[in-house]
């Protein structure tokens, strides 16, 4: 990530945090001439226009920057961030390129990726600030969507070439900072809806059906062991991050359903991390650890070999679980996420600080 006036996080990756060169603290998010493909317009406005209009086959949807984006008719050549063209995908909804990390880890899909093919898909760049503008461009994009983490800019596209971004297509954000889990849940339904997507498909209702039982289910986890403390976490070679509960939609959720999270304290202005150095890693005592799963994420073979962090309770107890900071917000992504987090809190016990 980014230094200077943008959040930052560790690793350079969304939040989450893109890479750098170096074990260095990275920034939480960072976010041509114009080519002017005239297919959109964005433009702010006061109305709620969503979705298309019977009549005239225009297209509008209002983004989390209250921006109003416009069209003749409903977007088909998309292009977003990874893990957003992952939740679009969960409602039948295709895009054509996208930019952020897709490629597989350790022969395994990347868990920002989804259920998506990646290898039919145009990438832009994997990497935080990595954007082909001229490949972008090529795909003659209709709009480009993305999270924000928080408003206004836009995940993985480069601040410094936003305008010539913007220039080519329309662009739409939602916001996936400081609010709970349901909202961004709820606008990427929405948008995928304004996009074409049948809300009633089975594959739509039945991941709805799964969440719901899966929410009910860490509910009922997290008040059968009162007192459990969870941690949330990511690392890279010199520092150690705790999350602020507040800040991450997914953690903020987590307590609103009964989890006790450790919450770190805000070490910036954007209040994402508290710095912590590794011989501080035991700061905070938790019984239970969530392990960023992303992939500049120090991985656990390297937080191994970080003394303090082997003696740490939970780790030494094998109370751990995957953090999937970045998950796709649809109900498909989550379900699993709710279950894999109510199994790991009931099989963990009260650890001796």
């Amino acid at each position: 990530m980014q230094h200077g006036s943008e959040p930052r996080t560790p690793l350079g990756i969304p939040a989450v945090a893109p890479p750098r060169s170096g074990p260095t603290r990275r920034g939480l998010l960072t976010a041509g001439a114009a080519l002017g493909l005239g297919a959109l317009l964005a433009a702010c406005g006061d109305d709620k226009a969503t979705g298309s209009d019977a009549k005239s086959g225009a297209w509008s949807f209002r983004d989390d920057r209250k921006r109003k984006v416009t069209a003749d008719g409903t977007p088909e050549n998309i292009v977003a961030f990874i893990s957003t063209a992952a939740a679009l995908h969960d409602y039948g909804i295709e895009c054509t390129g996208v930019f952020g990390p897709s490629k597989p880890i350790g022969g395994k899909p990347n868990p920002q990726a989804g259920n998506l093919d990646v290898d039919k898909l145009t990438s832009l760049g994997e990497t935080f600030g990595q954007f082909n503008i001229e490949k972008y461009a090529s795909l003659k994009p209709d709009v480009l969507i993305s999270n924000m983490f928080p408003p206004p800019d836009l995940w993985f596209v480069p601040k410094d070439s936003s305008k010539k971004i913007e220039a080519i297509a329309p662009t739409i954000g939602i916001a996936g900072a400081h609010v709970s889990l349901r909202e961004p849940l709820k606008r990427y339904e929405e948008l995928a809806e304004s996009l074409g997507a049948d809300l009633g498909a089975p594959r739509v209702t039945e991941a709805k059906s799964r969440f719901r039982r899966a929410e009910e289910t860490l509910r009922k986890a997290a008040e059968a062991n009162r007192g459990l403390k969870v941690l949330a976490m990511t690392g890279e070679a010199d520092q150690m991050y705790v999350a602020v509960p507040d800040s991450y939609c997914d953690l903020h959720y987590f307590k609103d359903l009964g989890v006790e999270l450790v919450t770190g304290k805000k070490s910036d202005e954007w209040g994402f991390w508290e710095f912590l150095s590794w011989e501080n890693a035991d700061k905070y005592h938790a019984d239970l650890i969530m392990i960023d799963n992303r992939s500049n994420a120090l991985p656990a073979k390297e937080l191994a070999k970080k003394p303090t962090w082997a003696r740490l309770p939970a780790v030494k107890a094998g109370q751990t679980v995957p953090w999937a900071m970045e998950e796709r917000y649809s109900y498909a992504g989550f379900a699993p996420v709710l279950e894999q987090l109510a199994a790991a809190i009931e099989k963990s016990k009260r650890l001796t600080p």
